[in-house]
């Protein structure tokens, strides 16, 4: 596979990030206008390497369903959207950077353990719990809800999950920010790194001694089962990533939702007269928030996407979040639908890298959206819109904090 150049061409465009001051839902203007006149485009990223930009729906489904040409392996994963070190090595564990046989040995084993009827049922339950506790420990308005709701619904949710001790959800929540965050330096990423780990190793060993009913201790089980069990730094590594993913991921998706529906106040109160619109309005949050900076893959082979050759060992990237908007397959794509119908976005990926902890994300969207539209449904913004500040040059962006306030709670069951 050959190796990517460093760019030097001034016709290559800069990848099109969300400016301050766009509307911070939607893909940026610049974005937009690429994928509207060259859906197949090389860009040059923020690290100084050159890749083609995927922007019609029809074209990253393609890339993100053909593992074949384009693989999740590369060498400088890390050093083409991210500030990490380019010669940072493959992480052990790290599957969403493996395919075929590579990737399914791990996906068989953490798949099982948070995606089985059973298990979806114990977190539906455990999430609303979650919720309602959350709910009750708001005592009066205004108060950031990001900081107040949603960050401690997330990392509870996850130290549930692998029952970890309390003190040590701020640890967690602390390093996902930090490593979702394009701006820190490096040493700043490899520490905290290198913290998240080490607790997620004594995580591992505690459970090794005492196995629990928590997703860990499923999760070592099932590591030794099979032709091929995983390694104990495969293991850990794996855990960390699910831990991390759904942490600082999952916190600023509520926040997103919440200030999304907020602004437009009549979409908040639908959902509180019509409970049943909730599953739909998920997809429809889910595909209208699509954020990132886009996914990565480097070409095996010479090829060609939408007609544009694509040599072996360029990078691609597949932007959902543009195909999400993507007119050619949503009808009016940059309204917000709550009643759409037809909705196939790729928000939570596609083809067999799609996001394995898509309905654990889908149970807390659901257990907060019906939660609050019921029990505090004078929820409204304490602030004008406008004076919102959301965090621009990091992959998922999001509301710096959320200011909100309200006329009253119900009590838990109400409305029921």
């Amino acid at each position: 596979m050959g190796a990517p150049v460093e760019s030097s061409s001034a016709e290559v465009r800069p990848l099109p990030l969300r400016r301050a001051g766009e509307c911070p839902y939607r893909p940026s203007t610049a974005m937009t206008e690429l994928r509207e006149q060259s859906p197949v485009a090389k860009v040059l990223c923020p690290t100084g390497i050159e890749a083609w930009l995927v922007t019609g729906y029809d074209q990253v489904q393609e890339v993100l369903r053909d593992s074949h040409r384009f693989s999740s392996r590369s060498g400088q994963f890390g050093h083409v959207l991210a500030n990490q070190p380019p010669d940072a090595p493959m992480v052990e564990g790290a599957f969403h950077r493996l395919d075929g046989a590579e990737h399914l040995r791990y996906r068989r084993v953490l798949a099982p353990a948070i995606t089985t009827p059973r298990r979806i049922e114990q977190f539906r339950v455990m999430v609303q719990d979650i919720v309602n506790d959350q709910v009750d420990t708001l005592a009066a308005g205004p108060v950031d809800l990001h900081v107040a709701y949603s960050r401690p619904v997330a990392s509870t949710v996850l130290a549930t999950l692998i029952d970890v001790p309390a003190e040590e959800h701020v640890l967690f929540q602390q390093a996902a920010e930090t490593l979702f965050d394009d701006t820190v330096d490096r040493k700043t990423f490899l520490d905290a790194m290198i913290a998240v780990t080490g607790s997620v190793r004594a995580l591992v060993q505690a459970r090794r001694d005492e196995p629990g009913e928590d997703v860990v201790s499923v999760l070592i089980e099932r590591a030794q089962a099979g032709d091929q069990p995983l390694t104990e730094t495969e293991l850990v590594n794996m855990i960390v990533g699910f831990v991390l993913a759904g942490l600082d991921t999952m916190a600023t998706t509520l926040s997103y939702a919440l200030v999304l529906l907020l602004e437009r106040h009549a979409e908040f109160t639908a959902l509180r007269d019509d409970p049943t619109l909730i599953p739909g309005a998920v997809e429809e949050i889910v595909r209208y928030l699509s954020n990132g900076s886009g996914t990565l893959r480097v070409a095996t082979v010479d090829t060609e996407i939408g007609g544009v050759p694509i040599a072996a060992g360029e990078y691609v990237i597949a932007g959902a979040h543009a195909a999400n908007h993507d007119p050619s397959r949503f009808t009016d794509p940059e309204v917000l639908d709550l009643r759409r119908e037809r909705n196939p976005h790729i928000g939570f990926g596609d083809g067999a890298h799609q996001c394995v902890a898509q309905q654990l994300a889908r149970l807390e969207l659901i257990a907060t959206l019906d939660t609050l539209t019921r029990r505090i449904p004078t929820l409204r913004l304490a602030e004008p819109f406008e004076h919102i500040e959301f965090k621009y040059g990091t992959p998922m962006g999001g509301p710096v904090s959320l200011p909100v306030t309200w006329d009253a709670i119900h009590p838990r069951g109400y409305g029921q």
